[in-house]
């Protein structure tokens, strides 16, 4: 299966924040939007990735004040993104390698979508069952 086929079943919608905004602010769109990871564009672009994950961390390290820091400073900038065309099978080796859940999605470099480990489990799962199922008629065919 082939990205362009998830995000036709899920949809294109990303929840995108700017850099400039503050970690209050991406915790309001997180929550907002009920997404792990917001999409963080520049005037050029994806500028990096955010997640809930990366606001913990700093959290623990940086304690309340992180909450009026802008996004730029938390944010993940080497990016991994994928293209409409590549298999879902390519995109689950890179998460697991680079131990990553959310993977921008890049038509023409203009952001596409967005896939998460979750999109990733599901596609799996339909194909699990689909198997099992094959594998039923198969039998009961005998």
């Amino acid at each position: 299966m082939r990205i362009a086929d998830v995000l036709r079943s899920k949809g294109s919608q990303v929840a995108t924040i700017a850099p400039e905004q503050t970690v209050t602010e991406l915790l309001g769109g997180l929550a907002q939007h009920n997404v792990g990871a917001m999409v963080v564009l520049g005037p050029d672009g994806i500028a990096g990735i955010v997640s809930e994950r990366d606001v913990v961390r700093r959290l623990q390290e940086r304690g309340a004040e992180l909450l009026g820091v802008p996004v730029s400073e938390i944010m993940t900038t080497m990016v991994a993104s994928c293209t409409p065309e590549d298999s879902v099978d390519q995109l689950s080796v890179v998460m697991t390698e680079r131990r990553i859940r959310h993977v921008p999605v890049l038509d023409e470099g203009r952001l596409a979508g967005i896939v998460s480990i979750g999109d990733v489990v599901k596609v799996r799962m339909q194909e699990l069952e689909k198997s099992r199922q094959q594998l039923e008629d198969y039998i009961s065919q005998g």
